[in-house]
């Protein structure tokens, strides 16, 4: 397996109804978990508005400027899924951004598509009207297909980020960069459940995501982490180890 469909379509196969991604947020309480499944539905949904509604298609580029959260694996499954470069530059083809970035990416809505997430509960729409030619993430994404096929699907070559090909992150541990693992440190086993504070779409945090997924594993993501409840949370949730 050297692309991320192949991993997700793997692990479906293995067990759908697994939990994939745990989502807390301590400062409002919310928690959001997802099975295989559901984050395939999620990931297709996704992957049908970049490509339908965003008109991206592969070898082009995203910008996923979110705070940890669990729409930023979702966008990252998206974005592999039609063999996108994952970037952190200021020139991407489009952007996936929530509430704290519409200062910036708004004005650019005339020339880039400009996908905004209000990141309240449930992945709904922006309580209050969005500036001109932005979308709604929480209005579009619900009238796409729970299905999603490539036409034109991306091959380990594909760059998945600025840096690391579609292999390099997703096919065998040899192909993986030292650095990559040690950043999930050395306590994931296969089958593990990490706990993590990270972004996993900044290049830093992304093997939070990408480790546990390819290991048949877990993660556990929080947002805005309060130090003395993280102990709690991984013991309720099982975690097995600590990112």
């Amino acid at each position: 397996m050297t692309t991320f469909a192949e991993v997700l379509a793997a692990q479906l196969r293995r067990d759908p109804g697994r939990p994939l991604l745990t989502f807390y947020d301590h400062a409002s309480d919310e928690r959001v978990e997802l099975s295989v499944t559901t984050y395939a539905n999620w990931v297709a949904k996704a992957s049908g508005l970049l490509s339908d509604v965003a008109d991206l298609e592969r070898g082009m580029s995203l910008r996923i400027d979110l705070p940890p959260h669990w729409l930023s694996p979702v966008f990252l499954g998206a974005a592999w899924t039609l063999g996108l470069r994952v970037t952190t530059s200021d020139q991407p083809d489009a952007v996936v951004c929530g509430p704290d970035g519409l200062g910036a990416w708004a004005p650019r809505a005339g020339t880039i598509p400009v996908l905004a997430c209000s990141l309240r509960p449930l992945g709904v729409r922006f309580a209050e009207a969005l500036p001109a030619g932005v979308l709604d993430v929480g209005v579009e994404i619900w009238s796409q297909p729970d299905g999603f096929t490539a036409w034109d699907p991306p091959t380990g070559d594909d760059p998945a980020t600025d840096a690391l090909t579609q292999q390099q992150l997703f096919g065998p541990p040899a192909d993986r960069p030292h650095d990559l693992t040690a950043a999930v440190g050395s306590d994931l086993t296969d089958g593990g459940r990490l706990l993590s504070v990270a972004d996993p779409a900044s290049p830093p945090g992304m093997a939070t995501f990408t480790e546990p997924l390819g290991r048949g594993g877990s993660l556990v993501l929080v947002r805005n982490p309060d130090p003395a409840r993280l102990d709690d949370v991984h013991d309720a949730e099982r975690a097995t180890a600590r990112a």
